[in-house]
């Protein structure tokens, strides 16, 4: 996660490991979830990870079958993973630390659903998220200072139009790869910004700049 901003006003850009691996296992399970925003589905696609000596899935020990996962009401799994989606996207509940800890993920204690879930897909999730959660942190690395500026230009242009400085605001925005170009609000200061997006500065910019409007 990297901050920009002063004592007025804050903006941090992360890529949660919680909530990429919330999606994967969403997308893995094919969960249709009701409410809104409905992010859109991750892209690349999360495909099954194969041992190289058998071709075959890698399945943990303990772990639910697929089928028994899929047997679960599905109105209640898709409830329990809402619920661990809500928190994912909260900073200030968000655990420090991960709730995914193999091989019995005794936090889903309560979501048996889920945690079926989980055991199922796990090894799946966990391969694609580590692939795209260093990507990120790679492209991150190599573009921060282009990527400070666009968030920065936006603010000083927003604070010259209104001949004063920003007022406190602050603004957390998580950057995953999904199949959508855009951004979706998830929390009061929350948003999900698309990758596609935020690594074309033009289409950036042109986004940021009415969402200071509003803030500042």
């Amino acid at each position: 996660m990297f901050v920009e901003g002063t004592l007025r006003w804050q903006v941090t850009e992360d890529c949660p490991w919680d909530l990429l691996m919330a999606l994967a296992l969403r997308d893995l399970a094919h969960l249709e979830i009701a409410g809104a925003p409905a992010i859109p589905r991750l892209s690349p696609a999360v495909a099954p990870v194969l041992h190289a000596a058998t071709g075959a899935l890698p399945v943990q020990p303990g772990s639910a079958s697929p089928r028994a996962a899929a047997a679960s009401p599905r109105s209640l799994l898709e409830e329990q993973w809402l619920a661990w989606f809500e928190l994912t996207v909260d900073r200030e509940r968000r655990p420090i630390l991960s709730l995914l800890k193999p091989p019995h993920f005794e936090a889903f204690d309560r979501a048996i659903e889920l945690q079926d879930v989980i055991m199922a897909h796990y090894d799946r999730a966990i391969a694609w998220t580590r692939a795209r959660h260093a990507e990120y942190a790679r492209t991150s690395i190599e573009q921060h200072a282009r990527r400070a500026a666009d968030i920065v230009d936006v603010v000083h242009r927003r604070e010259y139009e209104l001949r004063r400085q920003a007022g406190y605001f602050r603004l957390d925005m998580y950057v995953l790869p999904l199949e959508e170009r855009g951004a979706w609000i998830v929390g009061p200061h929350t948003v999900i910004v698309s990758t596609a997006l935020r690594d074309d500065p033009e289409a950036f910019r042109d986004w940021f700049t009415p969402v200071v409007a509003a803030l500042v």
